[in-house]
Formats: structure tokens, sequence, C-alpha cells
């Protein structure tokens, strides 16, 4: 069991929901996050100042698999969000899941995540 863990461009959620939905990949979280990455920070005027805004909108996707669908969570989100030349992209992360508890039914382990 993973928790794939990716850090996206908001534009791409759509496009990456739907490549996840293809491969049956159905279960998932999203919140949005700001951060920094090697990004050139962006200027916006507010009432006629400007402001130089470092931490930028992002989306965080969290989704729990069993290890056979980890390797197709990952090429859903990299073949919708890479492209090549354009920084800031984002990251995927990989973690392991000591246990998984289904708080409906008390159901562990791979069954849990489903």
């Amino acid at each position: 069991m993973k928790l794939i863990i990716a850090v996206i461009q908001p534009e791409e959620l759509p496009a990456i929901k739907e490549e996840l939905l293809k491969r049956n990949i159905y279960k998932f979280t999203v919140t949005n996050a700001r951060g920094q990455g090697k990004e050139i920070p962006v200027q916006e005027v507010y009432r006629g100042i400007s402001h130089e805004i470092t931490l930028l909108k992002k989306v965080r996707l969290e989704i729990a698999v069993n290890d056979e669908f980890v390797e197709p969570t990952v090429d859903a989100i990299t073949k919708v969000a890479k492209k090549d030349g354009d920084k800031g992209r984002g990251k995927i992360f990989v973690v392991p899941i000591e246990e998984c508890i289904r708080i409906r039914t008390g159901e562990t382990g791979k069954k849990a995540i489903g």
C-alpha cells in the first residue's frame, strides 16, 4: 500500500482527474495549496500597489493505492502534467502506508483501500 502525493498546477486537475478515472482510480483527495518552486515570482497590482507573489497557487492530490496501482497512478499524473522544458510542473511523492482502516466497516489493509 502506498500514498501518492502529487503537487500540481491547478489548471491540470480536470485532465488528471479524467486520466485517473480512465485507469479505474476513483478515490482521491484534492486540497488547495500554496508553494514555491523554481518558478519566477509573479508581480500583481492591487489597488495601485505592486506586490510580488512568491507563494503560487497549487493543488495537492492524495491517492492511497494498493501496490499494483502505483505505476498506473503515477503514469496518469505525469501523462497530463509533463510538458518538456516547462518549469514548475510539480512533484510526485510515493510514501509507504503502514496501515489503512475503513472506519465504516473496520476493514484493514488492502481491502480498506479498495
